[in-house]
């Protein structure tokens, strides 16, 4: 099948753009070249005494395939990555149980049970399993103390790291994109924001045939504690075993979660990550936290789908104008329209090409570097001038979904699905046809 897919992208290609092998093996080469050499070092360095951000850009590495690296290099940044995705601690329940009193009360006036452990460890807090008073079972997602400033104060210490790294990274290189990540941390720290746009989410799925996000009870939470309906679910290291077509149905869930939900309804969640996907025990597939959330502007949105439609249909020329217009290359830019082609086709080439394709790490890990480096999509690319602000958490979604669906080894026609919100076209999957029938009613 993959050569099936190659040799569509081959004829697609005229003019030297690259096929899916092509592009992961130039993401191969610039890991090799940059990231895995002196910049995940660095970064590793700076972050390693930091809270919350260090586990974020930990959860965002970890979606690299490590396996494209040199043997030698392999389990060194292996090691150096877990590191940063369980740098989060586990504070003694009386530090949590303080944060909790300070906030709603006394527990007893809350809770008839809570459980003195942590069953997670979120980057800026951790959750307890708890029972309301009126004998419903719930998550409890509490704050480490102090973390607001700490994390805070690491994002102004990232802010100077990302610019010293922007020659390894072109993507950091703007003040208004590292002013958009830190807003988005930053508001990570909101809890009771987060538990207000997870129970409109709660009631947006509210009966739906494949999906469910748990209920927050926004009238116990605050800024700093989130209490929601406790899911009962299989993890996705379960799911990872499960068969082909299970596998294959749970891929497309994520992926219309994630992804589709900017063209349906104008907003999606900016954290798409293994940790957040649950399966229930019904079948269910459900979504957890919510703090990186992001609305667009309706014409933000059209013009991304006007770009994926000129990318999908070839129509170079046509992206070109589509990235001058909206201010992203200027007019005498060096970046020609096959490269603005070949920059799309990496970062978002699930959704253009019209084929059966099974995502893996390694196609994922491809479509995470030409993000962060447009000269990853062809060896001669130049940077891009200037990547809007608006669009930082849009292009961190795609990539963050492929890799979660990259380590679920999904197999779908992700370009027929996509044709639902890029052409307005009817469904063609079962999962689509059943969606379909559950929105009209």
């Amino acid at each position: 099948m993959l050569g099936k897919v190659v040799a569509t992208q081959a004829l697609r290609a005229a003019g030297g753009r690259l096929s899916v092998i092509g592009r992961s093996q130039r993401a191969k080469e610039m890991l090799n070249e940059r990231l895995a050499v002196s910049a995940l070092d660095q970064l590793v360095v700076v972050l390693g005494g930091m809270k919350g951000a260090a586990m974020k850009v930990g959860q965002t590495l970890s979606m690299l395939e490590l396996e494209m690296l040199p043997p030698v290099q392999r389990e060194r940044v292996r090691t150096r990555l877990a590191s940063l995705r369980d740098s989060a601690p586990q504070l003694p329940f009386d530090a949590i149980r303080a944060v909790v009193e300070a906030d709603l009360g006394p527990l007893g006036g809350v809770f008839a049970e809570f459980g003195e452990h942590p069953i997670a460890s979120a980057s800026i807090g951790q959750v307890h399993r708890a029972r309301l008073l009126d004998g419903r079972d719930v998550a409890v997602k509490v704050q480490y103390p102090g973390i607001d400033r700490a994390v805070k104060s690491d994002l102004r210490m990232m802010a100077m790291f990302a610019k010293a790294l922007s020659v390894q990274l072109p993507a950091f290189a703007h003040s208004a994109i590292i002013d958009e990540v830190q807003l988005g941390v930053e508001n990570e720290l909101d809890y009771l924001a987060e538990a207000r746009v997870q129970h409109r989410l709660a009631r947006r799925f509210r009966g739906h045939p494949f999906v469910t996000v748990p209920d927050a009870i926004v009238e116990h939470s605050s800024t700093r504690v989130l209490v929601s309906e406790f899911f009962e679910g299989v993890p996705f290291e379960r799911m990872r075993e499960l068969p082909d077509a299970e596998r294959d149905r749970i891929g497309e869930l994520i992926y219309r979660f994630y992804v589709g939900s900017m063209f349906r309804d104008n907003e999606f969640c900016g954290d798409p990550h293994p940790g957040n996907v649950l399966l229930g025990r019904d079948g269910r597939v459900g979504f957890v936290d919510f703090g990186l959330y992001k609305k667009m502007r309706p014409s933000h949105v059209e013009w991304e789908r006007q770009s994926l439609r000129a990318a999908a249909e070839g129509r170079a020329e046509d992206l070109r104008a589509l990235f001058v217009d909206y201010g992203i290359l200027t007019p005498d830019s060096g970046l020609s329209a096959l490269d603005c082609l070949d920059y799309v086709d990496t970062a978002a080439q699930l959704c253009l090409v019209d084929e059966k394709i099974t995502v893996t790490p390694e196609l994922a890990t491809a479509a995470m570097v030409a993000t962060f480096d447009p000269r990853g999509a062809s060896p001669g690319a130049k940077t891009i001038d200037h990547w809007p602000a608006d669009h930082v958490f849009s292009r961190r979604a795609d990539f963050m979904t492929m890799g979660v669906l990259g380590q679920l080894r999904a197999t779908a026609n992700w370009h027929r699905i996509a044709r639902e919100w890029l052409y307005g076209e009817p469904p063609v999957t079962a999962v689509g046809k059943v969606i379909a029938t559950w929105d009209r009613g």
